[in-house]
C-alpha cells in the first residue's frame, strides 16, 4: 500500500536516492540502536561466528556491517544505491567489497552467501517480493535471510520515514506499507521458511533518548524476521 492515504504530517516527500543522499551526513546520529541493533542482538537462530560470508543489502553508512563484524562474521559485501552513503561505509573498513547497485537486481553470484541481511529499507520498496526473491537467489542452501524493518503500525499511524535537513526543515522519503502477511507470502514464493521473529517497542530505553515520544510508549516500532532457504 502507498503511504499517502495514511499521511498526517504532510512533509515534502522525495525519492529514495535523493532522500538518503541528503540524509547521509546525519544518518547515524538520528537512527537509534533500539530500532535495529537491539533486535539483531536478540536473534538466537544464527551462530554469528560461524557465518563465513554475508551480504548487506541497502548497507547505507555501514552501521550493520560494523555490528556483524563485531559478532564475528568473517566476510561481508555491501550493496547500496547511494554513493554518499557508501562513501561513509567505506571509511569503516568492514566490507570486502561495496557495490553501487539496485538491491533487487544485484550482479552478485547466486548461491554464494551464508547470510543475507537488509535493515530499515523495505518500506521504500513498492513491492517486497523482488527483495525476497533476490535474497533467496544469493543464499546457499540453509542460508539465512534477516530483514529488520520499520513497523507497519507506525506507518499506518501516519509516521513516515523522515529526517530534518540542516536548516531544520523536515523531509520524508518515499514509503510503502507492507503487512506481515505480505512478507510471509513473498517468502513462501521464494523458498524461504520463517525460523524466528520479534518486534521492537517504544520502551524506557527509547524514551530516555526521545522523551517527546512518551505518547508512543509501547507502540511497536520495528520488527525482525529470520528466514531460512530450503
Amino acid at each position: 500500500m502507498d503511504f499517502s492515504s495514511f499521511d498526517i504530517r504532510k512533509y515534502p516527500v522525495v525519492p529514495v536516492k535523493e532522500g538518503y543522499t541528503e540524509w547521509a551526513n546525519t544518518y547515524e546520529q538520528t537512527v537509534y540502536d533500539e530500532m535495529d541493533l537491539k533486535l539483531l542482538s536478540g536473534i538466537s537462530q544464527i551462530p554469528w561466528m560461524g557465518v563465513d560470508k554475508a551480504v548487506d543489502l541497502a548497507c547505507g553508512t555501514g552501521r550493520i556491517g560494523v555490528w556483524l563484524k563485531q559478532q564475528g562474521v568473517k566476510h561481508i559485501d555491501g550493496v547500496d544505491i547511494t554513493p554518499e552513503m557508501l562513501s561513509r561505509a567505506k571509511e569503516k573498513k568492514v566490507y570486502d567489497s561495496m557495490l553501487i547497485a539496485d538491491i533487487l537486481h544485484t550482479p552478485l553470484a547466486s548461491a554464494s552467501y551464508d547470510l543475507c541481511i537488509q535493515v530499515l529499507a523495505d518500506e521504500h520498496l513498492p513491492d517486497i517480493s523482488p527483495l525476497y526473491s533476490e535474497a533467496s537467489r544469493l543464499l546457499k542452501k540453509d542460508g539465512k535471510f534477516i530483514i529488520v524493518g520499520y513497523h507497519p503500525y507506525f506507518l499506518m499511524n501516519g509516521l513516515i520515514t523522515h529526517f530534518h535537513k540542516e536548516n531544520g526543515d523536515p523531509l520524508a522519503i518515499e514509503s510503502y506499507i507492507h503487512l506481515f502477511s505480505d512478507h510471509v507470502k513473498a517468502a513462501q514464493q521464494s523458498n524461504l521458511t520463517l525460523v524466528e521473529m520479534d518486534e521492537g517497542i517504544i520502551d524506557d530505553d527509547w524514551l530516555a533518548k526521545k522523551p517527546k515520544w512518551t505518547k508512543y510508549k509501547n507502540w511497536p516500532v520495528s520488527f525482525v524476521f529470520v528466514w531460512q532457504k530450503a
